[in-house]
């Protein structure tokens, strides 16, 4: 497929874009959690971007506990056309 029959996030230019996007957003709020004063419950949250950090640690877990879980729930190719 070109690139002019390309749906318009499919297109290089709008996915650098996205992704200059969200880059900026992470480095605008990694910046904003040293100059927001927080709430802090637990001695754990002191640690500088501690919740990036643990979102971080969260994303990794799902991502190996659904590795996990594919294969027990994997089906052969063929099962549906048994």
């Amino acid at each position: 497929m070109d690139n002019e029959n390309a749906a318009w996030v499919d297109r290089p230019a709008t996915r650098r874009l996205i992704r200059r996007v969200l880059y900026a957003a992470c480095a605008l709020l990694a910046v904003a959690d040293f100059v927001v004063s927080r709430h802090i419950y637990t001695a754990i949250e002191r640690v500088p971007a501690f919740y990036a950090l643990y979102g971080f640690v969260a994303l990794v877990g799902v991502v190996l506990a659904a590795k996990a879980l594919r294969l027990i729930v994997r089906r052969d190719e063929e099962y549906y056309d048994r």
